[in-house]
């Protein structure tokens, strides 16, 4: 993978929130939405610049796409986890999704429930 095409992907905040959110655990496109509060066009979007630099892999079940982080090329650009183990923590943002995601995985809620408008628990509070 060209490194030009890596770092351009990684400049933008909103790609490595999403980065963050799926540095343990892979992620459906709705999940991802609903932690980052961020709309399907604009989640698409980036989604696709970190797929096509390569550093998301996903794949589909059923009607759900799920990504996650191409090991293959953090152990070519191993700088890639030390952003996400050191610096993204730093940044409010990223801690705040953690702490959506954390609050998502304990509501129990699924990808169908979130298809379904089923979010009736707040984790936009803090």
């Amino acid at each position: 993978m060209d490194l030009v095409q890596v770092m351009k992907a990684l400049s933008d905040e909103t790609r490595i929130r999403i980065l963050n959110i799926l540095k343990d655990e892979e992620l459906c496109v709705c999940e991802i939405e609903v932690i980052l509060n961020i709309n399907q066009s604009n989640a698409s979007r980036h989604l696709n610049k970190l797929t096509n630099a390569k550093i998301l892999d996903y794949y589909k079940v059923t009607k759900y796409v799920y990504y996650r982080i191409n090991e293959e090329i953090i152990k070519e650009y191993p700088f890639i986890s030390e952003i996400m183990r050191t610096h993204a923590t730093k940044m409010n943002k990223c801690n705040d999704d953690y702490k959506r995601l954390k609050k998502y995985r304990e509501s129990g809620l699924s990808c169908d429930d979130l298809k379904e408008g089923k979010v009736d628990f707040n984790i936009y509070t803090k």
